[in-house]
């Protein structure tokens, strides 16, 4: 007996010992993600031991089957209800997930009683949680005041947005500061602007013309303004509006040389700068000439006055004093495009061979150099140095247009006309997010790109970012929640800022870059019409980002931007609104025409793409010898600016599309320690 309080006290201990072994051997466990099948899923859903995992499984589980905002089938609905029957258990925010999912479903299916329920649970466990503003939301509907928290609160949610849309004019302002881009938000701050001008104040006017602006309306923008002075951002953004209207870019060059006279020491000013330094026209030229002498002493003015001089020690001047400078970088490309285009190819060497700006271009702009010193030295006959940079650039920036013409040059690879050697476009794997943000990192784990984006959204509040990792972040957010115009945007900003020596950033971003979009429908179209599915995704990816609903302003339409009046030709009838809008019959009907140009142009990819864009007439006076010979220079002297950038870009999608190949990046040096 004596020894029995040591037997149950070690009994006890070794239990203990046994759980906690087992707690950290469950935990040790590969975390749930995407990649998993939903057998596995489903197992881990009902027969794991740990509650945690249970829960992210049917979360998961639930995931597939839709964001919990779309129309989904009764059979789907009762499934994911069953699936979160349970789950929302605890203080873990994966609970508030699981309470939302579940009053979405029951919304769907008519149970208003259920779905209050898990609101109101929802609103009192996490108050805090983006998943509440649905709640807020939603019981708003009988509860106004809960509608004027959701605004408070969670002001940039969509839950917000969608409740400040159905105010109509009176939410307008409430748009404007965070979310002009919601859908159908331009129509209320148009309706907004157009009432009593007495009603709102200069602000606001300013405001609501910002937000206008930002959307491209110029003509609404100065409308809302009713003349009165607009403030230095807001000006700005008109002045970018109005750009995109060829007939009133003398005007935008007159309001950004107004605004850097008003506000020189602001960084509006110095913006206002950069935009006129990359216009073209005489004009352009002539306000630089304008400025205040402090702002046409800066890098943008001062690459400008030399791009347009003749002296080629002004030029180095510009690059050696502001060698960080983006106008720096654009001067040195566009002086070595001349020099190459005249054949001066020494002159063209040294431009690229400058020393001061070694190291300081980001990635897409250092591998265009890059190409460009091996073609000159090919050229002045130093053949090994040339494929010397040709194979590093192909180790360190494989994909895309430069990394096609290396490898052309060098006998490793072609794009594939030929529909039945060309690979077909195949589903995206899943990647890890790798935002740093262990709440978001995980959200995307679990297939929640919503919830993910929402969080993220709160957590910015909105603000725009310039560092090239968040853009990769947010662009991959908004391309997961459907969002492909706006996060391929933010990929190819990211792009041109991300430093040339950040190889995992330059991975992640090849990837993200050429990851398709309608796979499926493109696949289908390719097939039927004989042209690689890659071919479509290329220019679908220049032409629309993957958005089906865009229009350009001459009144191309969908995927692959295809004006109606060809579409109609097409298809052999007339087309009902909106039907070029359908990614099936938009890819299908595109897939013809770019038949249609390979055939006239016996295959030649950058005749036919250069087609599609300029139309076949103005290709065919073109055509000179460079384009067998030098094909890079045949592309360069294209005189057209928007089709020689769009050449690159597409032929550089297609390469990437058929070539997924992920730069080489150096191993990291063994720890001694």
């Amino acid at each position: 007996m004596q020894r029995l309080p040591l037997f149950l006290a070690v009994s006890c201990l070794g239990s203990a010992a046994l759980l906690l072994g087992g707690r950290l051997l469950l935990q040790q466990r590969p975390a749930l993600t995407p990649a998993l099948s939903s057998r596995s899923l489903e197992r881990s859903w009902r027969l794991d031991p740990d509650p945690e995992r249970r829960r992210e499984a049917a979360l998961l589980l639930a995931g597939r089957g839709g964001d919990g905002h779309s129309q989904r089938q009764p059979e789907q609905l009762k499934a994911e209800r069953q699936l979160l029957r349970g789950q929302g258990w605890g203080s873990d925010p994966l609970a508030a997930l699981a309470l939302k999912r579940e009053a979405l479903a029951a919304e769907q299916q008519g149970d208003d009683g259920l779905a209050a329920r898990r609101w109101q649970a929802l609103l009192r466990r996490f108050p805090a949680d983006p998943a509440s503003a649905d709640a807020l939301y939603s019981l708003g509907r009988q509860q106004p005041a809960l509608r004027e928290q959701l605004l408070a609160r969670f002001a940039g949610h969509p839950a917000a947005l969608a409740a400040a849309l159905e105010l109509g004019p009176d939410g307008a302002l409430h748009l404007a500061r965070w979310g002009a881009r919601w859908p159908g938000a331009k129509a209320q701050l148009q309706r907004r602007c157009g009432a009593d001008q007495g009603a709102l104040s200069s602000d606001e006017r300013d405001e609501l013309a910002a937000a206008l602006a930002q959307l491209g309306d110029g003509a609404a923008a100065e409308s809302c303004l009713g003349g009165s002075a607009a403030s230095p951002a807001t000006d700005l953004a008109l002045a970018r509006a109005l750009l995109l209207d060829p007939e009133r870019e003398q005007e935008a060059e007159a309001r950004l040389l107004a605004l850097a006279r008003r506000a020189p020491a602001s960084d509006e000013a110095l913006e206002a700068v950069r935009l006129l330094g990359e216009g073209r026209s005489a004009a352009s030229l002539e306000a630089i000439q304008q400025l205040p002498a402090a702002l046409r002493g800066s890098a943008p003015a001062q690459a400008r006055l030399a791009r347009d001089g003749s002296d080629p020690l002004r030029v180095l001047a510009v690059l050696r004093r502001w060698p960080d400078d983006p106008a720096s970088w654009e001067l040195q490309w566009h002086q070595a495009r001349e020099q190459a285009l005249e054949g001066n190819w020494s002159q063209a060497a040294l431009l690229l061979d400058e020393p001061s700006l070694e190291g300081q271009l980001p990635l897409a702009l250092e591998g265009r150099r890059r190409f460009w010193r091996g073609l000159a030295r090919w050229q002045l006959g130093q053949r090994q140095e040339a494929e010397d940079i040709w194979r590093a650039l192909l180790e360190q920036q494989p994909g895309g247009y430069y990394g096609w013409r290396a490898a052309a040059r060098l006998g490793q690879g072609d794009v594939v006309l030929d529909a039945q050697l060309a690979p077909p476009l195949a589903e995206p794997l899943w990647h890890p997010l790798g935002s740093g943000d262990p709440t978001l990192d995980r959200l995307w784990r679990l297939y929640q790109p919503l919830e993910a984006w929402e969080h993220w959204l709160l957590g910015r509040q909105q603000r725009a970012s310039d560092d090239p990792a968040a853009q990769i972040h947010e662009g991959r957010l908004r391309r997961e929640v459907g969002d492909h115009w706006l996060g391929l945007g933010l990929l190819e900003q990211a792009s041109l800022r991300l430093p040339a020596g950040d190889c995992h950033g330059a991975k992640v971003l090849e990837r993200e870059l050429h990851r398709p979009a309608f796979a499926e429908e493109l696949n289908a179209a390719g097939e039927e019409a004989a042209v690689p599915a890659s071919l479509l995704a290329a220019v679908a990816k220049q032409e629309s980002r993957f958005s089906p609903t865009v229009r350009s302003p001459v009144g191309a339409v969908g995927l692959l931007q295809l004006m109606p009046a060809t579409a109609e030709e097409l298809i052999g009838r007339p087309l009902q609104a909106g039907e070029l809008e359908q990614p099936a019959l938009n890819a299908s009907l595109g897939a013809r025409y770019l038949r249609q140009l390979l055939q006239r142009w016996q295959g030649n990819p950058l005749l036919a793409v250069a087609s599609y864009n300029a139309g076949p007439n103005a290709v065919a006076g073109w055509i000179d010898p460079r384009l067998s010979r030098e094909p890079e220079l045949w592309v360069e002297a294209i005189p057209f600016p928007e089709t020689r950038l769009y050449v690159k870009k597409v032929m550089g999608n297609l390469w990437s599309l058929q070539e997924p190949r992920p730069p080489v990046c150096p191993s990291a040096p063994a720890n001694p320690g």
